[in-house]
C-alpha cells in the first residue's frame, strides 16, 4: 500500500490491484486512527469518515492534482508503483 502524499496529518495511499470492492478510482486516506475511501476525481467519501474539514483539504487537493492521480490510479490497478504526489501546502 503505497503512500502517495502526506500533508496536514493526513495520509494518502493507492492500493495495488483495488479496483473489484469499490468499481472506480479511489485514495485510501487516514487520520490518526480514522480512515476513509474516497473516489477519484469527485472527491465523495465512497466509505468510511473523517473530519468534515479534513475532508475539505483531501477534495482540494484532489482537484489541484486530479490528472496525477489518475495516473497513479492506473499505475496502481496495474500493479505498477504509483508516484508521489506534492503535498497541500
Amino acid at each position: 500500500m503505497p503512500v502517495i502524499s502526506m500533508f496536514y496529518g493526513l495520509i494518502i495511499h493507492l492500493y495495488f490491484a483495488d479496483n473489484r470492492r469499490h468499481k472506480k478510482p479511489h485514495i485510501h486516506v487516514t487520520y490518526q486512527e480514522m480512515e476513509a475511501v474516497i473516489s477519484l476525481p469527485e472527491g465523495e467519501v465512497l466509505e468510511g469518515s473523517l473530519p468534515a474539514n479534513k475532508i475539505k483539504l483531501v477534495q482540494a487537493w484532489i482537484e489541484i492534482h486530479r490528472d496525477e492521480l489518475i495516473a497513479d490510479w492506473e499505475l496502481a490497478a496495474s500493479g505498477q508503483q504509483p508516484y508521489k504526489i506534492e503535498p497541500l501546502r
